[in-house]
């Protein structure tokens, strides 16, 4: 299919809904501009069948027309608290590694909601939280990383707001009490007995798991090309990254080419490509300096012999002597790993969310080019169960925020469906929209910025500058994609699966890939293998010693240290004495102590699961 042909038939197929109109107008649309109806990149509900409901433009009622009752009903709600004056809150996330005042669409949707601007303070350094902490004052907005040692401790040391008190949760927070019980419950439970927020990821129902965030996904067209050779186990990539190199020495803009490309930025107790990398292959899990097999309940050191963190490090290291790893991986941070991605530099990804969307461009897929799934005969990937108690990164207000009722009050928008679809789709009508049967629906700016194209937002949108500035800048999540938005007809979060993404043409190279696997979707395909399941649970980790604090800072370094050193070893040689000496010298600052923690740690979450 051409560039030309797939853009038009993009900007008919998700103008129909610009314009509201019903799900039948929609599928009668897209069959008169195609002939036939096919699946996007969700789930494959093709039936063959047609709509034939002609021009009925009487009953069609235009975003612009919802958007202003709802809007008026939105100031209504909140005009309580919107300051007259402009407001500026400090946000600290340890999520994100932004610094500044927020920018772009976001930054008016605050402005135009609540008169307010978000200036995030976290400047990156080891010992931010400790000096904020030790001034007594976090922000008025604190995410935390994990439900762990700071968290606990801003508690103890009252730096953080009881949502409870004087009756700011049910006043302000109303549709997050009434809507995320469970999540609220566990926050509860295990913080003493009050509320002071609740975890990223809730989902509004258990009993079903969300998409496969974690899969390898490839450059299909080179692979093709290369013989479509099988590929069974986790270093059989390797070979298979060769033969795409060779056929594919330069990027799209002429710069040499590589197998992978990492980044340091958010590695954490472990390094963070190594650990996700066995989280993608072998059924487990992240769980201190270790790896918890959600299948059994059990514990693995990350450095026990022959263990699947070691055996990660030694693929990347393998890449690395096969001129397959981005020499500047450890350097570059995540915004170079994204642009090697965009222009071709790297074949290989083991998120989901995070390299073929940058590169599935429409000039790409047109030209016959695009990242897919491909996955290992023997690989074991784990899929989050969806959890009502919601996951560990937690959303909190500090206690010496001067506007708390005005802070509860974004919090609560922020996990209204409304607020949870602009955060990630942008300004409704401009990037998302209901029909008229409430069906969710992508506009063209949506589909194409979710798509990873560089999109300047129009004059007319009310809004400026380029999509992808005006992201929010708190890097974490309220509802989980894949729970469903309780204001829609029956559609969740994730624009994947809408109705008229459903109903989008497919590029010629996604049919090869959708027949060649006899799958419409990537879950689809990736069910067919081996996968675990990652329970529901209330689990949240026990606060450690000073001393075994102490002990953990300084193992920590070493694994994160040693892991770089690894696998930018010369030589087979050189990685294992690296790794002997990264070994050793975690055995001396107290791997032992902390392995012990961890696996106390992991009978107390397999304890907790639902």
């Amino acid at each position: 299919m051409s560039k030309r042909w797939m853009s038009l038939m993009l900007a008919g197929t998700l103008l129909v809904c610009s314009g509201c109109g019903t799900a039948s107008q929609q599928a009668a649309e897209i069959e008169r501009s195609d002939g036939t109806e096919t699946a996007g990149s969700g789930e494959n509900t093709a039936g063959g069948e047609t709509a034939d409901s002609g021009e009925n433009t009487d009953s069609v009622q235009t975003a612009g027309t919802m958007d202003e009752s709802e809007s008026a009903e939105t100031d209504g709600k909140y005009e309580k608290v919107r300051p007259e004056e402009t407001v500026t809150l400090d946000v600290y996330s340890q999520l994100s590694g932004y610094a500044g005042e927020q920018q772009g669409w976001f930054a008016k949707e605050m402005l135009d909601r609540f008169n307010v601007k978000l200036n995030f303070i976290n400047d990156g350094s080891e010992d931010f939280y400790e000096r904020m902490a030790a001034e007594g004052d976090l922000g008025d907005i604190i995410i935390f990383g994990t439900d762990t040692d700071q968290y606990h401790s801003a508690i103890d040391n009252g730096l953080l707001l009881d949502w409870e008190s004087n009756g700011l949760l049910e006043e302000y927070g109303s549709y997050m009490k009434e809507h995320m019980t469970k999540a609220l419950e566990k926050n509860k439970k295990n913080s003493g007995g009050h509320i002071y927020g609740f975890g990223n990821d809730v989902a509004a129902e258990s009993g079903e798991y969300g998409d496969f965030d974690y899969h390898p996904d490839v450059r299909w067209d080179l692979y093709q090309q290369a013989g479509a050779p099988e590929i069974v186990e986790l270093e059989d990539y390797v070979d298979v990254l060769k033969k795409m190199k060779d056929i594919a020495p330069t990027s799209d803009s002429g710069e040499e080419t590589y197998g992978v490309s990492l980044f340091a930025d958010w590695d954490g107790d472990m390094m963070m490509f190594a650990k996700s990398t066995c989280t993608n292959f072998f059924g487990v899990d992240e769980l201190g300096i270790g790896l918890y097999e959600a299948a059994t309940g059990t514990f693995q050191g990350a450095l026990q012999e022959d263990g699947y963190y070691i055996r990660a490090l030694h693929f990347y290291n393998e890449l690395y002597r096969n001129d397959l790893l981005d020499p500047d991986s450890k350097e570059q941070g995540y915004e170079g790993c994204i642009e090697d991605y965009k222009d071709g530099r790297a074949f290989f990804c083991i998120f989901g969310w995070l390299a073929a969307p940058q590169y599935n461009t429409v000039q790409h897929t047109a030209d016959g080019k695009m990242m897919l799934p491909l996955a290992a005969k023997n690989q074991n990937t784990l899929v989050y169960g969806l959890n009502e108690n919601g996951s560990n990164r937690v959303w909190t207000i500090g206690s010496k925020t001067e506007h708390p009722e005005l802070v509860m009050s974004i919090m609560n928008w922020l996990c209204t469906p409304e607020g949870r679809l602009v955060s990630e789709y942008g300004p409704k009508g401009v990037g998302w929209d209901y029909d008229l049967e409430k069906n969710t629906c992508i506009l063209e700016l949506g589909y194409k910025a979710k798509s990873g194209e560089d999109i300047e937002l129009p004059e007319s949108s009310g809004y400026e500058g380029k999509w992808v500035d005006g992201i929010p800048q708190f890097n974490n999540t309220t509802w989980i994609l894949n729970t469903k938005n309780t204001e829609s007809n029956g559609q969740t979060f994730n624009y994947q699966y809408w109705p008229n993404v459903l109903s989008l043409p497919v590029s010629d190279i996604e049919e090869q890939w959708r027949k060649a696997n006899e799958a419409d979707s990537a879950r689809e395909y990736l069910s067919k293998f081996q996968y675990t399941v990652s329970k529901p649970n209330t689990y949240t980790s026990s606060n450690k010693s000073e001393e075994l604090g102490e002990e953990w800072a300084n193992v920590t370094a070493c694994i994160r240290d040693g892991s770089w050193d690894a696998v930018y070893a010369e030589t087979e040689e050189e990685f294992w004495q690296i790794v002997e000496e990264m070994c050793r010298k975690a055995d001396e600052c107290g791997y032992a102590d902390c392995v012990a923690w961890c696996e106390a740690e992991a009978a107390a979450r397999k304890a907790s699961e639902e």
